[in-house]
């Protein structure tokens, strides 16, 4: 019997079976991907993200994967705003490590931490007692399947959970996807911190990452899909030029990889809690990726679903209980940010008064480092 199972390894997953094992609770991981393994995603960390990665203790093993991020540029259309020295208590901005370099450390974390791991394991069904879940059954390739039991299952399997289906997990707070995106990585590139630039209806987001590479991102409304597709380096490179010095930099590198895209971006919550199992990451949350979130609120998240859980395995207050006060702490930390984000993603002109305080500090570096912490939200959250 296990204090936990957790459905999915990657950075919500793991970062929830690190901190329970770490906390002496007996876990098992289980995910069907062998790691490292890549996926087709954002993974730039920003935000709280990269002080609950040193609070971890895994902030120096980050920053020896990629560099850490501490300039930035934002254009909005009006001008460039820039700013270097993004520090504090020792901590950058962000990082920006690819994810299957991300995935593995957190997961190496988490076996270092006690927890049972087991890739290339796929989830056939849950098991129940009466209205509870209680276990899984799963099973390694071809093998015979086993049922593996634990008093709390944990989904961390991503936007199309088959924990959240199973249990019917209700979704409200939904819209639909806004934009689509398509991405890759250039080596040889000048590279600057983090960089965006919005142009109309186009937003470019770039920034270091690891191997040496430079990742460019472009989204689009959702509409102009069809379009994108047709030709996507084409209209890609189209995009980039809307931006001289950035694109004569970004030409001046060679492309390193395929163009890859991320267009199914739906924007939901989920309830993330009820009898024996509770969601974390994106399983419990999607959103579209124009604010870069993500992953920030992901280790957020399975902070706040492991201190729950421990509180509930340890007697602190009743299991269910615990995980509901979960679900609403993770709504009171999610939904400001999240309609934010919602509103963001329909790449809208900026608001005036956006432009009001941009002119404001224009020129004062001191205004305008203050002003990029002032967009980073909340550091203590």
């Amino acid at each position: 019997m296990y204090d936990a199972i957790i459905v999915g390894a990657r950075c919500a997953g793991a970062s929830v079976g690190m901190l329970l094992a770490r906390r002496g609770h007996r876990v098992l991981i289980v995910d069907r991907a062998h790691f490292p393994s890549e996926i087709a995603q954002g993974h730039f960390i920003h935000r709280h993200g990269p002080r609950r990665l040193h609070d971890w203790g895994l902030g120096a093993r980050v920053a020896g994967m990629c560099p850490p991020i501490t300039a930035t540029t934002l254009d909005i259309g009006d001008f460039p705003l820039s700013s270097d020295g993004l520090i504090r208590d020792g901590i950058p901005l962000g990082y920006a490590p690819r994810r299957a370099h991300l995935d593995r450390l957190l997961l190496e974390a988490a076996i270092e931490a006690g927890a049972d791991v087991r890739q290339g394991w796929t989830v056939d069904e849950f098991v129940t007692d009466d209205d509870r879940v209680v276990g899984v059954r799963g099973r390694h390739g071809d093998a015979h399947s086993l049922i593996e039991h634990a008093k709390v299952v944990v989904g961390a399997d991503g936007r199309h959970s088959r924990l959240a289906k199973f249990v019917q997990a209700a979704m409200y707070e939904c819209h639909e996807s806004l934009t689509c995106w398509y991405f890759s990585y250039w080596d040889g590139v000048e590279a600057r911190g983090l960089e965006v630039y919005f142009r109309g209806p186009r937003v470019i987001f770039a920034f270091p990452t690891s191997d040496g590479l430079f990742g460019v991102f472009i989204g689009w409304r959702r509409d102009e899909l069809p379009r994108v597709r047709s030709d996507i380096e084409r209209e890609f490179m189209a995009v980039v030029d809307l931006v001289p010095d950035f694109s004569a930099r970004l030409r001046a590198g060679t492309r390193a990889e395929r163009f890859l895209g991320a267009t199914d971006v739906p924007n939901f919550l989920r309830r993330p809690c009820g009898a024996g199992w509770a969601l974390v990451g994106d399983a419990g949350c999607h959103k579209d990726p124009l604010l870069a979130l993500g992953i920030c609120d992901a280790f957020r998240d399975a902070e706040r679903l492991a201190n729950a859980i421990d509180d509930g395995l340890s007697g602190g207050c009743p299991l269910d209980d615990a995980l509901a006060a979960y679900w609403r702490d993770r709504d009171a930390a999610t939904l400001e940010d999240y309609r934010r984000n919602l509103s963001a993603a329909t790449l809208a002109s900026p608001p005036a008064e956006e432009l009001r305080m941009r002119a404001k500090v224009r020129g004062d570096g001191v205004a305008t480092r203050q002003y990029f912490w002032l967009r980073q939200g909340s550091r203590s959250d």
